[in-house]
């Protein structure tokens, strides 16, 4: 495992052997501070540790400040372009600014960001794409990993110089290949906290895939400190994907398997639905820190997919019409009408929470 400096964003400590944070970002206007609040808590509910929000233009800091006063998560200030807006998210409360010094362009101007920063104690991602490239770095490497590393390291030494230390630093690209390439280089080459993730990966489809290979791949060779999902998705994907990359890397306790048929004319409930509120009813007890006691969880369909192709189920339903049956191990506990079955199962679930016997 790669040792680095810890830093904190808020609450929640960052590097030097603290556990590997999962980041998202509000989609909603920045101005609307009570929708974002509210998918804020959606994202804490889900397991989301910090949380990112732009803050565009001036007309919205009020918004940003309400934000950062009322938010469950610590906030990060999604800065481009204008060091002013930086400035006025570390008074209004930021935890932690992310800007890209490359596209900010004027070197005095970013260090003024980092006297501010380091003077409120307020937390800084270096951010460095292809597109925020160091000029003459850019001039001298091209685009590819050497040069996002000497990017990142000059705009590193320019914060440090002014006595901003809380940093920590992302190297993205849309290619896989140059972005664990670029974070192993720097990783070899420093010690500050990297924050990984595979940029513009796309739509869910896809974008996990490449996601879950990048990402994954740097976490089992023990780089990054935080990790965002990018996907062309409501954010409360990123959260469930980025749980279930830390998950497979041994990094988080990993969640029950949740087995379930592909459904057919045979099907009298609503499994889909079902699937998903057993899904988001694991996520949620997960994110209070509870550890369920649950291998496999069934939920089948018909009689067919029952008990009998499920019976290495720790515990389980299966549908027919209109009613259907609690199981565990393969062996029928009670027949249910329909209604009751998710509220049995869900029931079940939480009777095997080990840390709170309230959960």
């Amino acid at each position: 495992m790669r040792k680095t400096r810890q830093i904190m964003v808020g609450r929640v400590a960052v590097g030097g052997g603290a556990p590997v944070s999962i980041q998202s970002m509000t989609n909603t206007p920045t101005g609307d501070a009570p929708a974002a609040l509210a998918q804020i808590g959606r994202l804490a509910r889900l397991g989301c540790d910090i949380v990112r929000v732009a803050l565009p233009s001036s007309a919205e800091i009020d918004g940003f400040a309400r934000i950062c006063a009322e938010s469950p998560l610590p906030v990060v200030a999604d800065i481009h372009f204008d060091h002013r807006l930086a400035l006025a998210a570390v008074t209004a409360g930021a935890a932690c600014i992310r800007i890209n010094p490359g596209n900010m362009k004027d070197e005095d101007k970013v260090r003024q960001v980092a006297r501010a920063a380091s003077s409120s104690g307020c937390a800084v991602r270096i951010g460095v794409n292809g597109g925020s490239l160091a000029p003459a770095v850019r001039e001298r490497l091209g685009h590819g990993p050497a040069a996002l590393v000497e990017s990142a390291l000059e705009y590193a030494c320019w914060f440090e110089e002014e006595g901003c230390r809380a940093l920590k630093v992302s190297l993205k690209s849309s290619d896989v290949g140059v972005t664990v390439a670029a974070c192993r280089e720097f990783a070899a080459r420093s010690d500050l906290p990297l924050h990984l993730g595979v940029t513009e990966a796309g739509p869910v489809s896809c974008g996990l895939i490449k996601s879950a290979m990048g990402i994954g791949a740097l976490l089992l060779d023990g780089i990054g400190e935080t990790i965002r999902v990018s996907l062309t998705a409501p954010p409360e994907e990123e959260i469930i994907a980025g749980r279930r990359i830390l998950e497979a890397a041994g990094l988080r306790q990993a969640a029950p398997e949740i087995i379930s048929c592909p459904t057919c004319g045979r099907t009298g409930i609503g499994l889909f639905q079902m699937v998903e509120a057993v899904e988001k009813a694991i996520a949620d007890l997960q994110a209070q820190g509870l550890e369920i006691g649950l291998r496999k969880i069934a939920v089948m369909g018909c009689e067919v997919n029952g008990p009998g192709e499920a019976k290495d189920a720790d515990v389980g339903i299966a549908g027919g019409k209109g009613r259907g049956i609690l199981f565990k191990h393969g062996e029928k506990i009670t027949s249910l009408p329909e209604k009751d079955l998710l509220p049995a199962l869900i029931a079940e679930i939480r009777a095997s929470c080990r840390k709170n016997a309230e959960c």
